[in-house]
């Protein structure tokens, strides 16, 4: 629980069904926002609606009732399932006499919640800055009434008063930042191609499970809680799949259906290391039983981010607490409990055979006239131990380049199959 009372708001939520998607599986996720960042929801109210009304989303006779329900049940905040427009907001304010927030809005409250580290605070930033500009012409002090709740917290909520050009100045400086940011993160990843990194990206759907999959094969201590964006910032580990493969493995940002364009967009940089991963582990949460239409979303977000061309394992999670019979039977996919530990030797050997590169553990017996050799290894290779004897005696695990030039000097050695044929 939140020990700040003001974050506390009572709030109901609101939508129109147009038949294009479930309204309620989607109200019932807006909820489960809702109380991730800390409101309590006193009701929901939704509305058939062939196409929204351009002034209040909603026909004016259930904004009455709505404005009604507002009043009788004190009522601080009203959340729309839909991006409202400015003055649809400013409308629906002055109608209800309440606070009125849409989803983009939600969840870039939450996000503004969860960033840690600075870059994430940059992003958050640049995302709530670039949504609330068009929409500060005209509505006064409505966001300042407000009261610092849901919807205004960030460190961009101080600036929001004041003058649009300095907004504009603000965002500039900002991605200017990030730019750099992301100049540094393109450095590192030729770094890592240079040296021959492999490296594994976890995406899914938020609460799907990642955090805890990233603690559990690697030894990561990050807090995993049942709340949807629970973890924004980044982390990055050094997994060991078998005894010939290390890995850097990284998880990334949920996401979710209606991720804002704007928070796309400002973590770009962050996203961006899908497009240059070796794998990626799709992770999905096979105990809800929307699995399919959130695994949907994640690959359209794949696709919109130019990653799915990049080999993907479905990490199918929480089998602890789903049914065999509802898991998809297909190929590159390994049910797991992140949770328990079922399932976790049957990833990490998929992963294996995924990134399989002909690699090999082998023993080397290097005359002392070819024990220059030793600088390639230390470059290229995995060296686990020299011992200087009769010969020079190394023990690592090699590249299929490495082996070829050095097969002559490897214990036991045996070409590979098509080599004999």
């Amino acid at each position: 629980m939140y020990e700040n009372k003001q974050e506390e708001q009572t709030a109901v939520l609101a939508a129109i069904d147009t038949g294009e998607y479930d309204a309620q599986r989607s109200m019932e996720e807006l909820e489960e926002l809702a109380k991730s960042a800390g409101a309590k929801v006193m009701g929901r109210v939704i509305q058939k609606k062939d196409r929204p009304d351009p002034a209040t989303l909603m026909g004016s006779g259930r904004v009455e009732e709505l404005a009604e329900f507002v009043q009788n049940s004190q009522v601080e905040l009203v959340i729309f399932d839909h991006e409202l427009s400015p003055a649809q907001q400013k409308n629906l304010e002055n109608a209800l006499g309440a606070a009125v927030i849409d989803r983009t809005t939600l969840i870039l409250d939450i996000f503004a919640q969860r960033a840690k580290t600075s870059e994430g605070r940059l992003q958050v930033e640049l995302a709530q800055l670039k949504y609330r500009l068009p929409r500060l012409a005209g509505q006064g002090t409505s966001l300042s009434r407000l009261g610092g709740g849901i919807g205004t917290r960030g460190p961009g909520e101080s600036k929001l008063e004041s003058d649009r050009r300095h907004i504009r100045r603000r965002i500039h400086a900002l991605e200017e930042e990030l730019e750099a940011l992301e100049k540094r993160r393109g450095l590192l990843r030729q770094r890592r191609k240079k040296d021959d990194v492999v490296t594994v990206a976890i995406v899914g759907y938020t609460n799907a499970g990642k955090s805890t999959l990233l603690n559990a094969i690697t030894g990561a201590d990050i807090p995993a809680n049942n709340r949807l964006f629970d973890t924004l910032d980044t982390t990055t580990r050094l997994l060991t799949v078998s005894d010939t493969l290390d890995v850097v493995i990284s998880d990334t940002v949920g996401f979710i259906r209606k991720l804002p364009h704007q928070l796309v967009e400002a973590f770009k940089a962050t996203l961006e290391e899908l497009e240059y991963a070796d794998l990626l582990l799709h992770v999905i949460d096979s105990s809800n039983l929307q699995w399919r239409q959130q695994a949907d979303t994640v690959d359209r977000l794949i696709r919109e981010l130019g990653a799915d061309t990049i080999p993907c394992i479905r990490v199918y999670n929480k089998s602890d607490l789903s049914f065999p019979g509802d898991r998809a039977k297909e190929e590159d996919a390994v049910a797991i409990s992140a949770k328990t530990g079922e399932g976790i030797p049957d990833l990490l050997a998929l992963i294996d055979k995924k990134l399989d590169k002909g690699t090999k553990r082998v023993t080397l017996h290097l005359p002392y006239d070819k024990a220059g050799a030793l600088d390639s290894l230390y470059r290229e290779a995995k060296v686990e131990s020299v011992e200087y004897a009769a010969t020079v005696d190394v023990v690592a695990v090699c590249n299929p380049r490495l082996l070829g030039q050095l097969k002559d000097y490897i214990e036991g050695w045996q070409p590979p199959k098509e080599e004999w044929e």
